[in-house]
């Protein structure tokens, strides 16, 4: 039979399933509004380069933004990068573009070589 010890470590249980549930759904909707966030910004960037230059058609680019150029010093294609610019990389494509958004401008093109072979 229940007694009141049971009751209350069922009660405790539905408690705390619930309570689950509810911070998992939080976490979905967070991660779900993030991403949509990351596609608009990336959309809207693509657009803005688009503008300024031939892009490669039926590829969706890899984003980075440049956090501290003087990482990046000893980099040839880096060498106008601030803080903040974008670099929009092109895998199948073999191309990157580096691009900064106050200025609206494309700062470098280059081809890019990914084969881990060499």
């Amino acid at each position: 039979m229940l007694n009141k010890k049971n009751i209350i470590l069922i009660g405790l249980l539905v408690v705390f399933v619930l309570i689950a549930f509810y911070f998992y759904g939080k976490k979905t909707e967070v991660q779900s509004s993030t991403e949509d966030a990351n596609l608009k910004e990336a959309t809207e960037l693509v657009v803005a380069v688009r503008k300024l230059i031939v892009l490669p058609e039926g590829e969706v680019p890899v984003i980075a933004t440049v956090s501290d150029p003087e990482e990046l010093k000893g980099q040839p294609f880096f060498t106008k990068a601030k803080e903040g610019d974008k670099v929009l990389l092109y895998p199948q494509s073999k191309k990157a573009f580096l691009y900064d958004p106050v200025a609206n401008k494309i700062l470098e093109v280059a081809p890019i070589n990914l084969d881990s072979s060499n």
